[in-house]
């Protein structure tokens, strides 16, 4: 950005989570989704996301910041980005898009007893897809609801069937279907100890039995309810990106 000197260290007092994104998503090919039994291997990617960027001006101007800080990509939010828009940023700033957060996830939950409601999360979360991948992305990140939307096994078994009603748009636009572990009272006890374990997410995740749906894995969030290490071991090849909080 012209007339700006971004130091990283003030860049980074500006935001407070990044997103590390993993080689195996560089694909996005139909159908060609990486294996779980693959070992990963490389570098991993330091992103950011939008949110975070806060720095005056354009998009353009923000990404060229987020580019100058370090930032190997950035994180949009889909839908209701414009897309002409990003994709100038992206050719005038150099700096790709790796992802995108599903906007309205907390509110518009595939959780939801409300037949209505969760038409309105499917949707929501295949024109996000359709959005990632028109600006180069390869995730979606995705909330999946909140546990007091009712008994566990329900939530559980509607959210599924709804959310994978989206995983063939996924597979065929190449972008991943990234659930983020939160504090949204499902898939841990919420009021539970410390020794809990990532059981019930690699349950949640193995019943879509697709390569396109996996976890965006916020380190941060859990640290309470169990040992971190134990999890990222737990749910290995499921983790396609990690958030990261500083």
């Amino acid at each position: 950005m012209a007339g700006n000197n971004f130091s990283r260290r003030h860049f980074l007092q500006t935001g407070a989570a990044v997103v590390a994104s993993a080689p195996l998503l560089t694909s996005g090919a139909e159908g060609d989704a990486p294996s779980s039994d693959v070992e990963l291997t490389g570098r991993i990617y330091k992103t950011l996301k939008i949110g975070m960027a806060g720095v005056p001006g354009t998009l353009a101007e923000k990404f060229k910041a987020v580019k100058e800080a370090g930032f190997l990509g950035i994180e949009m939010n889909a839908p209701g980005m414009n897309v002409e828009e990003t994709n100038a940023a992206i050719a005038e700033s150099g700096l790709p898009v790796d992802g995108t957060v599903c906007s309205g996830h907390w509110q518009v939950r595939h959780t939801s007893p409300d037949a209505d409601t969760r038409a309105q999360a499917l949707a929501s979360l295949q024109q996000a897809l359709r959005d990632t991948h028109a600006v180069g992305g390869n995730t979606v990140l995705l909330v999946v609801g909140h546990g007091n939307d009712g008994p566990e096994e329900e939530i559980w078994a509607r959210s599924i069937e709804n959310i994978a009603k989206a995983v063939p748009l996924a597979a065929e636009l190449g972008v991943h279907i990234a659930i983020e572990n939160v504090w949204n009272q499902f898939l841990y006890d919420h009021s539970g100890g410390p020794d809990q374990t990532a059981e019930k997410f690699v349950k949640y995740v193995d019943e879509f039995n697709s390569p396109w749906v996996g976890l965006q894995f916020d380190i941060g969030n859990h640290w309470k309810y169990g040992s971190m290490g134990d999890w990222i071991r737990a749910l290995g090849k499921r983790i396609v990106k990690l958030d990261l909080k500083g």
